[in-house]
């Protein structure tokens, strides 16, 4: 006899499904955030809230539990793998392990990392001692898979408000609050009073350009004052050297002297 099935399918059998949903939770609490679907992210939100609820209480028996909810495994080895650039080795979320930590054998297997269990215990349930529930959150991206074009989003843990913001297309409510907001000031913009700043831009001309005006003044005027002398100097030598090439003239004058 077929019963239902609580929560999402995801066309997924039992064994497959639930593999699936603690794969994605030990990428998030080793991460603090991934991106997946959104059908995805809403099936596997509940399963983390759970797991963060056991670990606030702490003790061994949490621990237990914890351990038959999820797979422990080694976790943020990739901090020491050279291949890895500098740029992905950075978190928002959690101090990451120095590179000494975590040793490798001489077949270059992981000898020593840190546990995703302890990992939970001791820095996960913590951060959230003084949270009742709403640990993580789920944030479109507008993005869509490529295939089947399903919505692609971001389930990151809460936290972390100060970091890069992520979000997708703007709603048409939020859309119509900021033209609001722009028309709004503008409008404050346009009524405010004009403030005479008229003097302070003359006297500001006048210490700034009067210098520059009685250089140019000096530069240009000087000149031309010398072309206009050293001219008429030579129109009086033309003259006084052209009166001696008269000889009419000269007779002229020195017979009336005589009479």
């Amino acid at each position: 006899m077929r019963h239902r099935i609580h929560g999402k399918q995801l066309c997924r059998d039992s064994e497959h499904r639930t593999a699936m949903l603690r794969n994605l939770a030990a990428g998030l609490f080793e991460h603090g955030q991934i991106e997946t679907t959104l059908p995805k992210a809403k099936a596997v939100q509940p399963f983390v809230e759970k797991i963060i609820t056991i670990a606030k209480r702490g003790g061994f028996n949490a621990r237990k539990r914890i351990e038959q909810m999820i797979n422990d495994r080694k976790i943020h080895v990739w901090v020491a793998d050279p291949n890895v650039p500098d740029s992905a080795k950075q978190n928002d979320h959690f101090d990451l392990p120095s590179e000494d930590s975590i040793e490798f054998n001489r077949y270059g297997e992981v000898r020593k990392a840190p546990r995703l269990v302890q990992h939970i215990l001791t820095v996960v349930g913590p951060k959230f001692a003084d949270r009742d529930g709403g640990y993580t959150r789920i944030i479109k991206i507008g993005k869509r898979r490529l295939g089947d074009g399903t919505d692609l989003v971001v389930l990151q843990l809460v936290g972390e408000e100060e970091g890069p913001q992520i979000g997708g297309n703007d709603s048409r409510r939020r859309t119509q609050k900021q033209r609001r907001r722009d028309f709004a000031a503008k409008v404050l913009v346009s009524t405010a009073p004009e403030v005479d700043s008229a003097p302070e831009t003359e006297a500001v001309a006048e210490v700034e350009v009067a210098p520059e005006a009685e250089a140019v003044a000096e530069v240009e005027i000087a000149p031309e004052a010398e072309t206009a002398s050293e001219v008429e100097a030579t129109e009086v030598e033309v003259i006084e050297e052209a009166a001696p090439e008269t000889p009419e003239a000269t007779t002229d004058e020195a017979e009336k002297t005589e009479e």
